[in-house]
């Protein structure tokens, strides 16, 4: 049965509201820290689209306010698949600004489990975008996509990855790691987030996202610089990904 909801994230962050516009307004500001690849048509009626892999999805602006507020909706009212974004920009005398986020829409016959991963997913997101005002900003981004299956649960797959990063145990925000990849280039920097279900890290060129849980695997990455290959970057790190699975599972296999 179909069920209407409501979100509301808010954060501070160490950017003006211009400067907050452009990262949550426009498509280039939006490769810098959310998913796939964004294009915003910029006026109330224009069209805003977000493309991972070969799948486009649409959506149209139905506020454009520089820079206080900006709207878009999918969909249809009332119908399940019918989600609205809002967001308000508010600058604040200490030259940080507010952003707040109102996602509304329908879900589906399982809306709390979609509506838990929404908040936590929107909880990443947010501080992604922090990251990326603060470290990155004006950057051109590449982004990487990668998924893979999860046959191989949290438990197995975890240990592996910590010492692909070289941490002997449990991971803490701060610690600093290395990963060296079989393909990708290494990469060294801090861990910037954590929770159950993602490990974050953060390097002097890229912010590094790894998920574990809902039956899949997958990294998340946004690699800032302009000569970024994004084919040659995501066949490197789904190579890389098929290799940790494949041995996550032969270690599995032998218990």
């Amino acid at each position: 049965m179909a069920h209407e909801f409501e979100l509301r994230k808010e954060i501070i962050l160490e950017a003006t509201p211009e400067q907050v516009w452009e990262a949550i307004a426009t498509g280039a500001g939006i490769d810098g820290w959310f998913m796939g690849r964004n294009q915003v048509e910029p006026r109330e009626g224009g069209r805003a689209a977000m493309t991972i892999g070969d799948n486009t999805s649409e959506a149209t602006v139905t506020a454009w306010e520089p820079p206080r507020r900006f709207a878009d909706r999918t969909g249809t009212p009332g119908e399940a698949g019918f989600m609205a974004f809002e967001w308000l920009v508010e600058g604040r005398g200490d030259g940080t600004t507010v952003l707040r986020l109102v996602q509304s829409g329908v879900l589906g016959d399982d809306w709390e489990t979609e509506y838990d991963a929404l908040a936590r997913g929107w909880d990443m997101y947010l501080h992604q975008l922090g990251q990326y005002l603060r470290y990155f900003r004006g950057r051109p981004a590449t982004p990487v996509t990668i998924m893979g299956p999860g046959p191989v649960g949290p438990e197995q797959l975890w240990p592996r990855l910590r010492r692909e990063l070289g941490l002997a145990g449990e991971p803490a925000e701060g610690d600093r790691v290395r990963l060296t990849p079989d393909g990708p280039a290494p990469v060294s920097g801090v861990v910037d987030y954590l929770s159950p279900e993602i490990l974050g890290v953060r390097s002097d060129d890229g912010l590094y996202r790894f998920f574990v849980g809902n039956g899949a695997v997958a990294v998340e990455h946004h690699l800032y610089g302009g000569d970024v290959d994004a084919k040659e970057a995501e066949g490197a790190w789904q190579t890389w990904l098929d290799r940790l699975l494949q041995d996550a599972q032969g270690e599995e296999a032998w218990r």
